[in-house]
């Protein structure tokens, strides 16, 4: 499984993803290939380059070499499929050969920034000086390619006569008739055709002798782009305040949690933003509460962030213990298929059934928002029931909103704390409310959902005849 695959999954992670300030074409691809990382020391390693990166990112003596790396991965280019064609015994052409000798000369500039800042090692980028100077035999130093005299004891007199005989040629057209400027142009041509032969031996030579360091040019390449993402994701880490996670093998636990997305959009609307503390633990945690109490958003605020772990990026918490999974499962939002003709139910029940097959074969991080929500209440349940009966046997960490009461099951429970009347110190609207809501979430030991939905619609100035008749009904 790889990043690029749980993108559409939830909108949140892509927004992640896309905020990164990644440098070149090459690191957006390497980004999109990280795979999903289950490997403990594989994690630590990575948080812990992403840590380094942070620490001088912090310190103003290393602004020049940090700068020059960036500076070179803005030139970087994907050139994979130039280093395909050389490993594949192809032919280079000219602008091919320019690509390699300019991918080898960032990485000698790149590795030199490193030594500079000890770095070296983690990064590990390939000294390509013996590519550098095979193609640069004049010792320039430029990245600029040209098939250079020395390359064949030939090429120099040809390309000197050549010159000489088309000077002659422009200073002596007018006077020659058309059998000396034919002799003349045959001349030209001759030594153009002699030139060109040569230039294809000399490029056929240089492809031969590049070969052999193709995969330690793909492997440079791919060390480049992997500094470009490492760089973002440090970047980021700083500019998000991500915190960086400790592995867990007894569950998860997050301080201060936040959806980044959100946050940024409410900051940018200047409403209030509040983080959540959670704990999760193997088998199931059912949440309720009363609608627009954020329920949803915790499914998908702790989906996000074990994504971010676990595809080796920062926490979007103050404090983050996290148990490592095989995958995240989001059964969140209409599952409608209007292409196949199912209905919400039917497509949300087979992916439910889905989620139970799999998570007999691994472990996983299972977020299942109000399963069964639209079909009849007494069905509902039941399905509800036997959902967290099944899941609850298992090793996945499953979390699961609900607004179905007794259930009669001994999971976990927890409570969004929802409407703070206290809190409303300016008259109530459907535009306001949510700045009166407490989002963060407490121990529930009662088998009772919230019946909070009438009080809410009474504060937000609803039909009066409506909710007298709805408040007789309920007695």
């Amino acid at each position: 499984m790889l990043l690029r695959d749980k993108l559409k999954e939830e909108p949140g992670f892509q927004y992640v993803v896309d905020s990164l300030e990644l440098m070149s074409t090459a690191g957006r691809r390497h980004l999109l290939d990280t795979p999903w990382m289950t490997n403990p020391e594989a994690i630590v390693s990575e948080h812990s380059h992403i840590a380094t990166l942070i620490a001088l990112l912090g310190d103003e003596q290393y602004n020049r070499p940090i700068g020059v790396i960036r500076h070179k991965l803005m030139e970087l280019h994907d050139i994979a499929t130039t280093l395909r064609n050389l490993l594949h015994h192809v032919s280079l052409n000219e602008v091919e050969l320019f690509e390699i000798k300019q991918l080898s000369l960032l990485c000698i500039e790149a590795n030199r920034a490193a030594d500079t800042m000890g770095i070296r090692q983690m990064l590990a980028i390939p000294d390509l000086q013996e590519t550098f100077q095979l193609l640069d035999p004049d010792n320039t130093g430029t990245p600029n390619f040209y098939i250079y005299d020395s390359y064949h004891p030939q090429l120099g007199p040809i390309r000197k006569e050549l010159k000489a005989q088309q000077a002659y040629l422009d200073a002596h057209e007018r006077e020659m008739d058309e059998e000396q400027r034919s002799q003349q142009m045959s001349r030209i041509s001759d030594l153009f055709g002699q030139q060109e032969t040569l230039q294809q031996e000399v490029i056929a030579r240089l492809s031969d002798q590049l070969h052999p360091m193709g995969d330690r040019l793909m492997e440079a390449l791919e060390r480049m782009a992997y500094t470009d993402v490492l760089m973002a994701k440090a970047t980021q880490a700083i500019e998000w305040h991500l915190c960086q996670p400790q592995l867990s093998t007894d569950g998860t636990c997050y301080r201060n949690l936040v959806n980044l997305r959100l946050q940024h959009r409410n900051r940018e609307l200047q409403i209030r933003y509040q983080p959540i503390d959670i704990d999760l633990h193997s088998g199931v945690c059912f949440i309720t509460g009363a609608n627009m109490a954020g329920k949803t958003v915790v499914l998908k605020t702790v989906g996000i962030a074990q994504l971010m772990v676990q595809f080796g990026m920062y926490a979007p918490a103050d404090e983050a213990q996290v148990q490592l999974v095989d995958d995240v499962v989001f059964c969140i939002g209409d599952e409608q298929n209007e292409m196949n003709g199912l209905s919400s139910f039917a497509s949300e029940i087979i992916k439910i059934s889905n989620t139970l097959h799999y998570a007999a074969q691994a472990h996983l991080l299972i977020l299942i928002d109000e399963p069964a929500r639209t079909t009849n209440p007494i069905e509902g349940k039941a399905i509800v029931q036997s959902i967290g009966t099944l899941l609850d046997q298992r090793p996945s960490l499953t979390l699961v909103t609900t607004h179905y009461s007794q259930l009669g099951l001994s999971c976990r429970r927890l409570r969004v704390k929802g409407f703070v009347e206290s809190m409303a110190d300016i008259p109530l609207s459907p535009n306001n409310i949510n700045r009166f809501m407490d989002y963060s979430l407490q121990p529930d030991t009662s088998d009772d959902v919230p019946q909070e939905a009438l009080r809410i619609a009474t504060i937000l100035g609803c039909d009066a005849e409506m909710l007298q008749l709805a408040k007789n009904l309920l007695k």
